[in-house]
């Protein structure tokens, strides 16, 4: 396991197009995912955040409340703890072809490479050394990105061949976005293009591209907003974007169309459903997208249920 210091630095290559977290295309048919439960039962207490779906029919949930990361079978909706957290939080997370989870660390400011079959540590990152709050990672082709919701920066990876780097390097955010009270950078994603990296701004609701150098600027969502914007996920020029709900109590799944460059965006529509209770993230596999109830709005307990839906992909 690797321990590491940050290095500052700035966003030297072009990014290009998002490594597929729903793995390879095997020969799951639509009838055959028919028969797939519709809910993921997780431990009692679990308190989930982000999810990863892949390489598989496999989805990787991790805990709030340590850090623990749980793996279940699609196919049956059973699963295990593969990985015991080290009592501080697994956030956002991301899978590559190569069996490897990228897992944001939260208040504890790091960064964790878990392999999915053994559950062990690959690597640790620490991202900052003081108040953070490291939220969600993205993988593109070369590198996992960090988002801070305290700290106005991106955290970057560098993935030369695939290989784990030595340090870490941190991007200073520059432009429209400003941080405010609360929750800032969360989600992020890449744009259609390749080419920057979108960010949604949970206190605002607004959305962000984010170019080479770190300079953000505003996407025009023609009088839309994203209030309580937490994980996104893209494919092709559609963005889905969760809206959490933890101030408005109306949680849903919102469906965005981009421009190819990721500056202009429409809100084609809000999916709701009874079964949503605060869902944090979001991940896709085939035709099927796999939502955690989060559950921000109810005490955590020990006995307390939680589990991970899916919808149909609108």
């Amino acid at each position: 396991m690797r321990s590491i210091r940050i290095s500052g630095a700035t966003l030297l290559v072009t990014l290009v197009s998002v490594i597929a977290s729903g793995g390879p295309a095997g020969a799951t048919s639509d009838r055959q995912l028919t028969k797939y439960p519709a809910s993921l039962p997780l431990p009692n207490g679990f308190q989930p955040e982000g999810i990863a779906i892949g390489p598989g029919p496999y989805a990787f949930i991790g805990s709030m409340a340590d850090g623990s990361v749980y793996r279940a079978d699609l196919r049956t909706g059973r699963g295990t703890i593969i990985h015991q957290g080290p009592g501080t939080p697994a956030l956002g997370m991301k899978t590559d072809e190569r069996g490897r989870l990228f897992v944001a660390g939260g208040t504890a400011g790091d960064a964790r490479v878990i392999d999915t079959r053994t559950g062990d540590v690959l690597a640790a990152y620490q991202l900052a050394t003081g108040p953070a709050f490291v939220n969600d990672v993205i993988l593109t082709r070369g590198a996992a990105w960090f988002t801070d919701s305290t700290n106005p920066v991106l955290y970057k990876l560098p993935l030369p061949g695939g290989r784990l780097p030595a340090g870490a390097e941190e991007i200073r955010l520059t432009g429209d976005l400003t941080y405010g009270k609360g929750f800032n950078a969360n989600g992020i994603a890449p744009t259609p293009d390749g080419r920057g990296l979108l960010v949604v701004q949970s206190n605002t609701g607004r959305l962000f591209r984010v170019g080479p150098s770190g300079r953000t600027r505003r996407v025009d969502l023609h009088g839309e907003s994203l209030p309580d914007g937490d994980g996104l996920l893209l494919r092709g020029k559609t963005l889905f974007a969760v809206e959490n709900g933890v101030t408005n109590r109306r949680s849903a799944l919102t469906v965005l169309r981009l421009d190819a460059a990721g500056t202009d965006g429409r809100v084609v529509r809000r999916v709701r459903s009874p079964r949503f209770d605060i869902p944090a993230t979001v991940a896709a596999f085939k035709s099927r997208l796999y939502l955690p109830n989060a559950r921000f709005t109810t005490k955590p307990t020990p006995a307390t249920p939680y589990d991970a839906v899916a919808v149909a992909r609108p």
